[in-house]
């Protein structure tokens, strides 16, 4: 089977899928100001300025991969993305979403490593502008696994400070 149509599908999906999560955080629930509170309660501070920059990742980097632009580094913002995710919400709390484990987060940066790992396909816009075999397997991979670990990393060490746990005494 040709796998241009299958590839097509998961940037689609995949990208749609986080670029409504950074739309979300400026239009529905508490906006950017509710999501900057939140990320100040968790321990990213300042919380606003990492809300509006997690919101306008999570749109740019979706956007790019759903359109197969600049893949390698369109998945390098969800594994950073997710990295951070992980780190600070999701990894206490097992691997089951159901429980605001990481199950998800996981899967969203996996499944764009996969893709920059595969290449964009030929229905893509790298392929158009002839970056399509530049970027991708295991230059994908260290792109995308290893910039969103480390960027993301970089990031928790210089704005990551999490709420002392007051039940400890």
């Amino acid at each position: 089977m040709d796998l241009e149509l299958p590839l097509l599908i998961i940037r689609i999906a995949l990208g749609l899928t986080l670029a409504a999560h950074g739309y979300n955080k400026f239009f529905k629930g508490g906006k950017i100001e509710g999501t900057g509170q939140w990320f100040d309660s968790m321990g990213m501070r300042p919380g606003k300025a990492h809300a509006f920059l997690a919101a306008c990742g999570e749109i740019g980097s979706g956007l790019f991969l759903a359109a197969g632009f600049l893949t390698s580094f369109a998945s390098l913002g969800f594994v950073g993305l997710m990295s951070v995710a992980y780190w600070t919400v999701h990894s206490k709390n097992g691997f089951m979403i159901i429980n605001e484990g990481w199950e998800y987060v996981f899967i969203l940066a996996i499944t764009a490593i996969t893709v920059a790992m595969l290449g964009p396909g030929k229905w893509s816009i790298d392929y158009g502008i002839g970056w399509d075999n530049e970027l991708d397997g295991y230059t994908g991979l260290f792109i995308s696994g290893g910039g969103g670990v480390i960027a993301a990393a970089i990031l928790l060490a210089i704005f990551y400070r999490p709420p002392k746990d007051e039940s400890v005494s």
